[in-house]
This record gives structure tokens, C-alpha cells and sequence, in this order.
């Protein structure tokens, strides 16, 4: 576990919460971040507890900062025992704290964007950032957390402009990759990070447009690279058929995992939930690099990624206790036959 070099990663935490979450003077913030069970202590290996452990820290660390920083806000710091996995429902206790606050943010190991507790808590009015996987790195100066929003926000909603007006989407990589559905009826929505008014919310670090596909209307292969997901050691392939995933191919451990959250392991029935093509976004974030953390890969420059799971909270139908999300690199994207992407330069005009 690497130490938190708390000097390094000041100023931009100090920035966060001015800029982005907009907090303002005897505002309530609150810091969430999640702990290993008993369980995952004795099933985990050490590298995978050490690193929830080091966003549990922080976690901690971040609400020190914003203590000292901001003396007339409340910050409080909440650390909670891990769900196991993103999109799981949180205690109804926590649920009800969480709509006590203004600002919140989660610095944890699994994601609660796609949850209901998250979606209550914002209709109460707090302004909310998701931080799965957060690493201090993402805070220095060249960091993806430290990038210019502003010029985030206007790019990421020309994006969605886009993904808006069109009534068919098709990828194609040259991993393999070549998936199509529709978008119809459906509208594109901005992760530009800033959250000042009551109720919004975004990841962080942020910087993409994304948009809820029509339900059981995807079709082909996602091929998802080597190193562009936690742990993915060789290609994965995800097919999909009517708007499902049906099957994978390659992937390793990564494929094991997914198949079991799935229910596509031999003699079990398929979470069709689970599986739903739920979003198709497109990043916009130029300080973001890292492609082994999902959180920041998604937001990189150039790259689409493919949610499966609950879109409910994006302005879709399904609800799913769980929502991840895969990238690929260097796509062509074609927006009703019209090419926007071409190996990831956006072309669309």
C-alpha cells in the first residue's frame, strides 16, 4: 500500500470541492468510503485488499483536507463496510445519512452511482461525486481529477448533441470489435464533473457523453484489449444478442468473474438484468490515461466504453444491482451510418 503524500494531492482536493462540488460556506459534506469485510479478508489476496485500503485512506485523508480547508462546512468522514460489488444497495441507515448532506463524495471500491440510495440522495438535493478506484495520482497537477472542466463541460456536451440526435450507433475496432444498436427516443447526458446545483451528480475524474441504448436491440461483439480492464491479461470478447449478453470468449479470470456476477456459467440461468447493454459512452477527458482503472479509462480522450447492467438512472428501463463498464480504444464510431469517430479522433460536425 503506497502512502498518501497529502502535500502532493492538497491543492487539488481544495479545487474540487470549490469547483466542481461547489461547496459553500456552512454547507454539510460527507466522505464515503468502504472497508473490507471478514469475508473479503479472508477470500481476497493481499494486493486486492491492500488497494481497498489504500482508497479507504484516501477517503480519510480527502476529509482531512476539506476539514481544514473549509472550517464553517461540516465535513464528516463515513466509512462503511464493502458491498461486494458496484451497484449493490447500501443499509437503509446509510441511504437515510446520505440524504442529510449537501455534497458527498465516494472515494471507494465499489461504485454506488447506480443505486437507489445514490438517486435519493440526489432528488434530496445533495451534489454527489462517485470516485470508484480513486487513486492520489489522479489529484497532482497532471492528474485527470486536475484538468480544466470548463473546457470539459463544452466538449462533453457537443458530444451529446450528437448522441441525441441520432437513431443508430455502430463501433468498430481493429481488435474486432463491431456492435451496433439503436438510440432511438433516448437522449445523450454530460459527466462534465461539475456539480453546483441541487441534485447533481457525476464520477470523478469525469469527461464523457453517454446514452442509454434501446433495450434488446444490441447486436455483435465488444472485444475488450488486454490491460484495458482490472486484471485482463489476454483479450476478451462479450457478444451480444438482443440487446443481452450471450456469451465471452477469452478473458481469463476477468471472464470467470463476469460469467458467475452473469449467470452464464453452465447449468445456471442468465441475470438478464445484469446483462443488458445499458450505455454507450464516449470520453472526453484529455488528462485522463490510466487504462487499467475503469473509472479513469472510460473518461480517456478518444476512447468509447460499454456499460452492461442497470441503466435506470441514465434513461433506461432496467434495474439492475449492478452496472460495469468496458473500453475500447481507438474506435470508429458511426452515428446513423454518418462516421463521428475515426480510431478515436471525433470527426463529427
Amino acid at each position: 500500500m503506497n502512502p498518501i503524500n497529502r502535500h502532493e494531492i492538497e491543492n487539488a482536493v481544495i479545487q474540487m470541492f470549490k469547483v466542481n462540488m461547489g461547496l459553500k460556506s456552512g454547507e454539510k459534506a460527507l466522505i464515503l468510503s468502504d472497508i473490507p469485510t471478514i469475508k473479503e479478508w479472508k477470500e481476497k489476496n493481499p494486493l486486492e485488499i491492500s488497494s481497498m485500503l489504500s482508497e479507504t485512506f484516501l477517503g480519510r485523508t480527502v476529509a482531512g483536507i476539506v476539514m481544514e480547508a473549509f472550517p464553517s462546512c461540516r465535513v464528516d468522514f463515513y466509512p462503511y463496510l464493502s458491498l461486494g460489488r458496484s451497484g449493490v444497495e447500501p443499509t437503509q441507515t446509510m441511504a437515510q445519512i446520505m440524504k442529510g448532506y449537501h455534497v458527498i463524495v465516494a472515494i471507494n471500491s465499489y461504485s454506488l452511482t447506480h443505486t437507489e440510495a445514490r438517486e435519493a440522495a440526489s432528488q434530496a438535493g445533495a451534489r454527489i461525486a462517485t470516485m470508484r478506484g480513486a487513486l492520489p495520482e489522479m489529484f497532482y497537477p497532471d492528474g485527470a481529477i486536475s484538468v480544466d472542466y470548463l473546457e470539459v463541460k463544452r466538449e462533453t456536451k457537443v458530444v451529446a448533441s450528437f448522441l441525441t440526435r441520432a437513431k443508430e450507433a455502430r463501433i468498430l475496432t481493429r481488435s474486432g470489435t463491431d456492435l451496433h444498436f439503436s438510440l432511438k427516443g433516448r437522449k445523450g447526458r454530460e459527466d462534465h464533473g461539475i456539480n453546483v446545483k441541487p441534485g447533481q451528480w457525476s464520477n470523478l475524474p469525469a469527461g464523457e457523453a453517454y446514452i442509454a441504448p434501446m433495450e434488446g436491440t444490441a447486436e455483435g461483439n465488444l472485444v475488450v484489449e488486454k490491460g484495458w480492464h482490472p486484471n485482463l491479461k489476454e483479450n476478451l470478447t462479450i457478444t451480444f444478442e438482443k440487446g443481452l449478453v450471450c456469451k465471452m470468449k477469452g478473458g481469463g479470470e476477468v471472464h470467470r468473474r463476469l460469467s458467475e456476477i452473469l449467470g452464464l456459467e453452465p447449468g445456471r440461468k442468465r441475470n438478464e438484468n445484469r446483462c443488458n447493454l445499458g450505455e454507450l459512452g464516449i470520453g472526453t477527458n484529455p488528462k485522463a490515461r490510466r487504462t487499467d482503472i475503469t473509472i479513469e479509462a472510460e473518461k480517456i480522450k478518444g476512447t468509447i466504453h460499454i456499460g452492461i447492467g442497470d441503466n435506470s438512472h441514465m434513461g433506461g428501463e432496467v434495474v439492475a444491482d449492478y452496472h460495469q463498464d468496458f473500453v475500447a480504444p481507438k474506435p470508429d464510431l458511426l452515428l446513423d451510418g454518418k462516421k463521428v469517430m475515426d480510431q478515436g479522433k471525433w470527426i463529427g460536425r
